[in-house]
Protein backbone atom coordinates (compact mmCIF):
# COMPACT_ATOMS: atom_id res chain seq x y z
CA UNK A 1 0.00 0.00 0.00
CA UNK A 2 2.55 2.54 0.92
CA UNK A 3 5.72 1.49 -1.26
CA UNK A 4 4.64 4.97 -3.72
CA UNK A 5 4.75 7.06 -0.27
CA UNK A 6 7.67 9.16 0.03
CA UNK A 7 8.86 11.18 3.14
CA UNK A 8 8.13 15.30 3.02
CA UNK A 9 10.93 17.51 3.65
CA UNK A 10 10.98 18.97 7.07
CA UNK A 11 8.93 22.90 7.68
CA UNK A 12 11.91 25.02 7.11
CA UNK A 13 10.77 26.53 10.81
CA UNK A 14 11.42 22.83 12.08
CA UNK A 15 14.80 22.42 11.05
CA UNK A 16 15.53 25.77 12.41
CA UNK A 17 14.30 24.47 15.49
CA UNK A 18 16.01 21.05 15.65
CA UNK A 19 19.39 23.16 14.95
CA UNK A 20 19.41 25.31 17.34
CA UNK A 21 18.09 22.40 19.72
CA UNK A 22 21.09 20.47 19.31
CA UNK A 23 23.48 23.19 19.46
CA UNK A 24 25.35 23.10 22.67
CA UNK A 25 27.26 26.22 22.60
CA UNK A 26 25.61 28.15 26.01
CA UNK A 27 25.46 31.60 24.09
CA UNK A 28 22.90 30.42 21.20
CA UNK A 29 20.29 32.80 20.37
CA UNK A 30 17.02 31.44 19.43
CA UNK A 31 15.26 33.54 16.65
CA UNK A 32 13.10 30.99 14.95
CA UNK A 33 10.65 29.58 16.26
CA UNK A 34 7.47 32.20 16.16
CA UNK A 35 6.57 32.25 19.52
CA UNK A 36 6.55 34.71 22.73
CA UNK A 37 9.72 34.41 25.19
CA UNK A 38 9.84 36.17 28.15
CA UNK A 39 13.39 37.28 29.78
CA UNK A 40 14.56 33.65 30.32
CA UNK A 41 13.50 32.85 27.09
CA UNK A 42 10.55 30.40 28.26
CA UNK A 43 6.88 30.86 26.71
CA UNK A 44 5.26 30.49 29.92
CA UNK A 45 1.39 30.29 30.45
CA UNK A 46 -0.18 33.55 31.41
CA UNK A 47 -1.16 33.73 34.91
CA UNK A 48 -4.43 34.92 33.56
CA UNK A 49 -4.84 31.31 31.62
CA UNK A 50 -3.49 29.74 34.84
CA UNK A 51 -6.54 31.59 37.26
CA UNK A 52 -9.24 30.64 34.72
CA UNK A 53 -7.86 27.49 34.24
CA UNK A 54 -8.87 26.72 37.63
CA UNK A 55 -11.76 28.69 37.99
CA UNK A 56 -13.58 26.58 34.81
CA UNK A 57 -12.21 23.14 36.08
CA UNK A 58 -14.15 23.75 39.40
CA UNK A 59 -17.59 24.93 36.77
CA UNK A 60 -16.78 22.68 33.93
CA UNK A 61 -20.00 19.92 34.08
CA UNK A 62 -19.44 18.16 30.79
CA UNK A 63 -17.08 17.39 27.96
CA UNK A 64 -19.65 17.03 25.16
CA UNK A 65 -19.39 18.43 21.94
CA UNK A 66 -19.47 22.47 21.46
CA UNK A 67 -21.04 21.80 18.31
CA UNK A 68 -19.48 22.45 14.31
CA UNK A 69 -19.47 26.61 15.13
CA UNK A 70 -18.64 26.07 18.18
CA UNK A 71 -18.70 28.52 21.39
CA UNK A 72 -20.57 31.37 20.32
CA UNK A 73 -19.93 33.49 23.77
CA UNK A 74 -16.27 33.02 22.89
CA UNK A 75 -17.08 34.08 19.49
CA UNK A 76 -19.17 37.15 20.66
CA UNK A 77 -16.70 38.42 23.23
CA UNK A 78 -13.92 38.51 20.57
CA UNK A 79 -15.49 40.18 18.24
CA UNK A 80 -16.34 43.03 20.48
CA UNK A 81 -12.74 43.18 21.74
CA UNK A 82 -11.58 43.31 17.96
CA UNK A 83 -14.68 45.83 16.58
CA UNK A 84 -15.88 47.20 19.90
CA UNK A 85 -19.27 46.29 21.84
CA UNK A 86 -21.10 49.10 19.97
CA UNK A 87 -19.66 48.35 17.01
CA UNK A 88 -22.64 48.51 13.90
CA UNK A 89 -22.36 45.13 12.29
CA UNK A 90 -22.23 43.11 15.87
CA UNK A 91 -25.21 45.46 17.06
CA UNK A 92 -26.92 45.00 13.45
CA UNK A 93 -26.29 41.60 13.38
CA UNK A 94 -24.51 41.83 10.26
CA UNK A 95 -21.54 39.23 11.51
CA UNK A 96 -21.47 35.42 11.03
CA UNK A 97 -18.80 33.54 13.12
CA UNK A 98 -17.37 30.23 13.96
CA UNK A 99 -14.45 28.98 16.43
CA UNK A 100 -12.01 27.29 14.67
CA UNK A 101 -8.61 25.37 15.38
CA UNK A 102 -6.54 28.28 16.23
CA UNK A 103 -6.10 30.91 13.28
CA UNK A 104 -4.68 28.30 10.48
CA UNK A 105 -8.30 26.56 11.02
CA UNK A 106 -9.64 29.87 10.92
CA UNK A 107 -8.38 30.86 7.50
CA UNK A 108 -8.73 27.27 5.91
CA UNK A 109 -12.39 27.70 6.62
CA UNK A 110 -12.22 31.52 4.90
CA UNK A 111 -10.59 29.92 2.07
CA UNK A 112 -13.38 26.98 1.83
CA UNK A 113 -16.08 29.41 1.84
CA UNK A 114 -14.31 31.45 -0.94
CA UNK A 115 -14.06 28.35 -2.65
CA UNK A 116 -17.89 28.10 -2.39
CA UNK A 117 -18.82 31.86 -2.86
CA UNK A 118 -16.53 33.06 -5.40
CA UNK A 119 -14.90 29.73 -7.26
CA UNK A 120 -13.23 31.81 -10.19
CA UNK A 121 -11.39 34.65 -8.23
CA UNK A 122 -8.01 35.04 -7.63
CA UNK A 123 -6.48 35.05 -4.08
CA UNK A 124 -4.00 38.06 -3.92
CA UNK A 125 -1.36 38.27 -0.95
CA UNK A 126 1.95 40.14 0.21
CA UNK A 127 5.44 39.87 -1.09
CA UNK A 128 6.26 38.08 1.44
CA UNK A 129 3.22 36.50 3.28
CA UNK A 130 3.49 33.46 6.01
CA UNK A 131 5.10 30.52 4.60
CA UNK A 132 1.93 28.58 5.24
CA UNK A 133 -0.84 31.21 3.86
CA UNK A 134 -0.58 29.82 0.63
CA UNK A 135 -1.06 25.98 1.52
CA UNK A 136 -4.02 26.30 3.13
CA UNK A 137 -5.66 28.15 0.64
CA UNK A 138 -4.36 26.74 -2.13
CA UNK A 139 -5.62 23.45 -0.88
CA UNK A 140 -8.83 24.46 -0.83
CA UNK A 141 -8.91 24.74 -4.62
CA UNK A 142 -8.23 28.91 -4.48
CA UNK A 143 -5.77 30.60 -7.08
CA UNK A 144 -3.40 32.91 -5.36
CA UNK A 145 -1.10 35.59 -6.81
CA UNK A 146 0.87 37.89 -4.86
CA UNK A 147 1.50 42.19 -4.76
CA UNK A 148 3.96 43.97 -3.77
CA UNK A 149 4.48 44.86 -0.76
CA UNK A 150 7.98 44.64 1.40
CA UNK A 151 10.98 46.40 -0.24
CA UNK A 152 14.29 44.68 1.30
CA UNK A 153 16.50 47.73 0.44
CA UNK A 154 14.17 49.94 1.78
CA UNK A 155 12.96 47.78 4.76
CA UNK A 156 9.88 49.61 4.75
CA UNK A 157 6.31 48.82 2.89
CA UNK A 158 5.85 49.60 -1.19
CA UNK A 159 2.43 51.00 -0.52
CA UNK A 160 2.41 52.94 -3.84
CA UNK A 161 3.40 49.99 -5.85
CA UNK A 162 1.23 47.80 -3.58
CA UNK A 163 -2.10 49.77 -4.68
CA UNK A 164 -0.35 50.32 -8.58
CA UNK A 165 -0.49 46.39 -8.91
CA UNK A 166 -3.93 45.39 -7.13
CA UNK A 167 -5.14 48.48 -9.55
CA UNK A 168 -3.76 47.03 -12.71
CA UNK A 169 -4.19 43.17 -12.16
CA UNK A 170 -6.63 42.36 -9.57
CA UNK A 171 -10.13 42.05 -11.38
CA UNK A 172 -13.63 42.74 -9.49
CA UNK A 173 -14.67 40.32 -7.27
CA UNK A 174 -10.84 39.23 -6.52
CA UNK A 175 -9.60 38.56 -2.80
CA UNK A 176 -7.31 40.72 -1.09
CA UNK A 177 -5.52 39.08 2.19
CA UNK A 178 -4.31 41.68 4.16
CA UNK A 179 -2.27 41.28 7.67
CA UNK A 180 -4.32 43.20 10.09
CA UNK A 181 -1.37 44.18 11.99
CA UNK A 182 2.01 42.71 13.04
CA UNK A 183 3.07 41.29 9.61
CA UNK A 184 4.53 38.28 9.45
CA UNK A 185 7.14 37.97 8.50
CA UNK A 186 8.51 41.65 8.18
CA UNK A 187 7.00 43.42 10.94
CA UNK A 188 6.31 46.13 8.56
CA UNK A 189 2.52 47.45 8.86
CA UNK A 190 0.26 49.50 6.87
CA UNK A 191 -0.10 53.16 8.93
CA UNK A 192 -3.63 54.79 9.74
CA UNK A 193 -3.04 57.05 6.85
CA UNK A 194 -2.42 53.65 4.35
CA UNK A 195 -5.44 51.84 5.60
CA UNK A 196 -7.58 54.99 5.09
CA UNK A 197 -6.42 54.76 1.08
CA UNK A 198 -6.68 51.12 1.16
CA UNK A 199 -10.30 50.83 2.55
CA UNK A 200 -11.61 52.98 -0.12
CA UNK A 201 -9.17 51.85 -2.72
CA UNK A 202 -10.82 47.90 -2.25
CA UNK A 203 -14.52 49.21 -2.11
CA UNK A 204 -14.47 51.46 -5.28
CA UNK A 205 -12.73 48.50 -7.35
CA UNK A 206 -14.94 45.90 -5.90
CA UNK A 207 -12.02 43.70 -4.12
CA UNK A 208 -12.88 41.82 -1.19
CA UNK A 209 -10.91 42.08 2.02
CA UNK A 210 -9.93 38.82 3.54
CA UNK A 211 -8.13 39.91 6.85
CA UNK A 212 -5.45 37.60 9.26
CA UNK A 213 -5.31 39.47 12.93
CA UNK A 214 -3.16 36.47 14.43
CA UNK A 215 -1.08 39.29 16.67
CA UNK A 216 -3.60 41.81 17.72
CA UNK A 217 -2.25 43.80 21.47
CA UNK A 218 1.31 42.58 20.51
CA UNK A 219 2.03 45.33 18.28
CA UNK A 220 1.36 49.18 19.49
CA UNK A 221 -2.03 48.75 21.56
CA UNK A 222 -4.92 46.91 20.84
CA UNK A 223 -6.68 50.38 19.72
CA UNK A 224 -3.82 50.93 17.16
CA UNK A 225 -3.56 46.96 16.10
CA UNK A 226 -7.17 46.61 15.38
CA UNK A 227 -7.63 50.18 13.49
CA UNK A 228 -7.32 48.60 9.76
CA UNK A 229 -9.91 46.07 10.78
CA UNK A 230 -12.34 48.64 11.66
CA UNK A 231 -11.76 51.16 8.97
CA UNK A 232 -11.94 48.53 6.36
CA UNK A 233 -15.25 46.83 7.96
CA UNK A 234 -16.70 50.54 7.69
CA UNK A 235 -15.75 51.14 4.29
CA UNK A 236 -16.15 47.80 2.61
CA UNK A 237 -19.42 45.90 2.18
CA UNK A 238 -17.88 42.43 3.29
CA UNK A 239 -15.09 41.11 4.72
CA UNK A 240 -13.78 38.21 5.73
CA UNK A 241 -11.70 37.95 9.12
CA UNK A 242 -9.47 35.17 10.43
CA UNK A 243 -8.16 35.52 14.08
CA UNK A 244 -6.04 33.92 16.41
CA UNK A 245 -5.40 33.75 20.64
CA UNK A 246 -2.42 31.88 20.15
CA UNK A 247 -0.22 34.74 20.39
CA UNK A 248 -2.19 37.43 22.43
CA UNK A 249 -3.34 34.82 25.03
CA UNK A 250 0.10 32.55 24.72
CA UNK A 251 -2.72 29.93 23.81
CA UNK A 252 -0.17 27.86 21.14
CA UNK A 253 -1.62 24.43 21.77
CA UNK A 254 -4.75 25.04 22.57
CA UNK A 255 -5.28 26.00 19.16
CA UNK A 256 -8.26 28.89 19.35
CA UNK A 257 -8.98 30.62 16.77
CA UNK A 258 -11.99 32.55 14.99
CA UNK A 259 -13.51 32.64 11.74
CA UNK A 260 -16.25 35.87 10.89
CA UNK A 261 -18.23 37.42 7.48
CA UNK A 262 -19.17 40.30 7.90
CA UNK A 263 -22.15 40.50 5.50
CA UNK A 264 -24.66 42.89 4.63
CA UNK A 265 -27.85 41.92 6.42
CA UNK A 266 -27.93 39.70 9.32
CA UNK A 267 -29.84 36.89 7.34
CA UNK A 268 -26.98 36.52 5.35
CA UNK A 269 -24.74 36.50 8.62
CA UNK A 270 -26.77 33.38 9.72
CA UNK A 271 -26.00 31.87 6.21
CA UNK A 272 -22.33 32.14 6.57
CA UNK A 273 -22.62 31.00 9.63
CA UNK A 274 -23.98 27.66 8.49
CA UNK A 275 -21.78 27.27 5.55
CA UNK A 276 -19.05 27.48 8.44
CA UNK A 277 -20.63 25.07 10.50
CA UNK A 278 -20.92 22.42 7.37
CA UNK A 279 -17.54 22.89 6.29
CA UNK A 280 -16.01 22.58 9.59
CA UNK A 281 -17.86 19.35 9.74
CA UNK A 282 -16.34 17.97 6.89
CA UNK A 283 -13.07 18.74 8.36
CA UNK A 284 -12.33 18.32 11.59
CA UNK A 285 -15.90 17.68 12.96
CA UNK A 286 -16.11 20.31 16.03
CA UNK A 287 -13.39 22.22 17.41
CA UNK A 288 -11.40 21.61 20.72
CA UNK A 289 -13.36 23.25 23.74
CA UNK A 290 -10.37 24.31 26.47
CA UNK A 291 -9.12 27.67 24.56
CA UNK A 292 -12.08 29.05 23.93
CA UNK A 293 -13.71 28.33 27.14
CA UNK A 294 -10.67 29.98 28.57
CA UNK A 295 -10.66 32.91 27.14
CA UNK A 296 -14.49 33.75 27.47
CA UNK A 297 -13.76 32.82 31.12
CA UNK A 298 -10.76 35.76 30.79
CA UNK A 299 -12.83 38.20 28.96
CA UNK A 300 -16.26 38.07 31.24
CA UNK A 301 -14.40 38.71 34.53
CA UNK A 302 -13.05 42.09 35.54
CA UNK A 303 -10.10 40.97 38.05
CA UNK A 304 -8.81 38.41 35.27
CA UNK A 305 -9.44 40.96 32.38
CA UNK A 306 -7.44 43.67 34.00
CA UNK A 307 -4.53 40.79 34.82
CA UNK A 308 -4.63 39.67 31.20
CA UNK A 309 -4.59 43.42 29.80
CA UNK A 310 -1.52 43.95 32.01
CA UNK A 311 0.45 40.53 30.68
CA UNK A 312 -0.35 41.66 27.20
CA UNK A 313 0.88 45.12 27.98
CA UNK A 314 4.57 43.35 29.58
CA UNK A 315 4.83 41.71 26.58
CA UNK A 316 4.41 44.36 23.79
CA UNK A 317 6.45 46.51 25.80
CA UNK A 318 9.42 43.90 26.42
CA UNK A 319 9.52 43.57 22.73
CA UNK A 320 9.02 47.46 21.86
CA UNK A 321 12.05 47.82 24.33
CA UNK A 322 14.46 44.57 22.86
CA UNK A 323 13.01 46.53 19.53
CA UNK A 324 14.89 50.03 20.90
CA UNK A 325 18.31 48.29 21.92
CA UNK A 326 18.54 46.57 18.65
CA UNK A 327 18.21 49.97 17.21
CA UNK A 328 20.64 51.79 18.85
CA UNK A 329 22.96 49.06 18.37
CA UNK A 330 23.02 49.01 15.16
CA UNK A 331 22.82 52.54 14.20
CA UNK A 332 26.54 52.81 13.25
CA UNK A 333 27.75 52.86 10.04
CA UNK A 334 26.27 50.35 7.67
CA UNK A 335 23.54 49.80 9.55
CA UNK A 336 21.37 52.92 9.88
CA UNK A 337 18.55 51.29 7.73
CA UNK A 338 17.81 48.58 9.45
CA UNK A 339 18.36 50.09 13.07
CA UNK A 340 15.81 52.73 12.03
CA UNK A 341 13.28 49.68 10.07
CA UNK A 342 13.99 47.54 13.63
CA UNK A 343 12.76 50.68 16.01
CA UNK A 344 9.31 50.76 13.72
CA UNK A 345 8.49 47.46 12.87
CA UNK A 346 5.38 46.33 14.88
CA UNK A 347 5.35 43.09 16.90
CA UNK A 348 7.40 39.99 17.09
CA UNK A 349 8.98 39.48 13.57
CA UNK A 350 11.31 42.05 11.25
CA UNK A 351 13.01 40.37 8.35
CA UNK A 352 16.61 41.95 7.59
CA UNK A 353 18.07 42.27 4.40
CA UNK A 354 20.43 39.11 5.15
CA UNK A 355 20.63 35.71 2.54
CA UNK A 356 20.58 32.18 3.40
CA UNK A 357 24.38 32.58 3.28
CA UNK A 358 24.17 35.07 5.95
CA UNK A 359 21.87 33.17 8.24
CA UNK A 360 24.01 30.10 7.70
CA UNK A 361 27.62 31.60 8.61
CA UNK A 362 25.11 33.70 12.02
CA UNK A 363 24.10 29.97 13.13
CA UNK A 364 27.93 28.63 12.14
CA UNK A 365 29.93 31.52 13.57
CA UNK A 366 28.07 33.14 15.72
CA UNK A 367 25.30 30.32 17.27
CA UNK A 368 22.30 32.50 16.43
CA UNK A 369 19.52 30.81 14.70
CA UNK A 370 17.23 32.68 12.42
CA UNK A 371 15.10 31.92 9.14
CA UNK A 372 17.13 31.37 5.58
CA UNK A 373 14.80 34.51 4.88
CA UNK A 374 16.15 36.44 7.07
CA UNK A 375 13.32 36.88 9.49
CA UNK A 376 13.91 37.05 13.47
CA UNK A 377 11.59 36.74 16.28
CA UNK A 378 12.54 39.77 18.05
CA UNK A 379 11.42 38.37 21.25
CA UNK A 380 14.05 35.28 21.09
CA UNK A 381 16.86 37.98 22.48
CA UNK A 382 17.16 39.54 25.51
CA UNK A 383 18.45 42.66 26.85
CA UNK A 384 22.22 40.75 28.09
CA UNK A 385 22.83 39.37 24.35
CA UNK A 386 21.59 42.36 21.76
CA UNK A 387 24.72 43.82 21.92
CA UNK A 388 26.33 40.44 20.78
CA UNK A 389 23.67 40.07 18.39
CA UNK A 390 24.21 43.40 16.81
CA UNK A 391 27.70 42.46 15.91
CA UNK A 392 26.89 39.21 14.70
CA UNK A 393 24.45 40.54 12.34
CA UNK A 394 26.62 43.55 10.96
CA UNK A 395 29.91 41.27 11.00
CA UNK A 396 28.07 38.86 8.66
CA UNK A 397 27.16 41.82 6.19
Amino acid sequence: MFESVAARPNDPIMVVMEQCKADTRPEKIDLGVGVYKDASGNTAILKSVKMAEQMWGREETTKTYVGTIGNQDYCQDMLELMLGKDSAVLTEGRVGAAQTAGGSGALRLGAEVLKVAAPDATVWASTPTWANHIPLITDAGMRMDSYPYYNRETLGVDFEDMLSHLDTHAKRGDIVLLHGCCHNPTGADLSPAQWDRLAPFMAERGLFPFIDLAYFGLGRGMDEDTYGLRKVIETCPEVLLAASCSKNFALYRERTGLIAAITQTADKAAALKSQFGAIQRKLISMPPDHGAAIVTRILRDESLRNIWVGELDEMRERMLGLRQLLSDAMNVQGGEAMAAAIKNQNGMFSTLPLSPDHAARLREEHAVYLMPSGRINIAGANTSNIPRLAEAILAVL
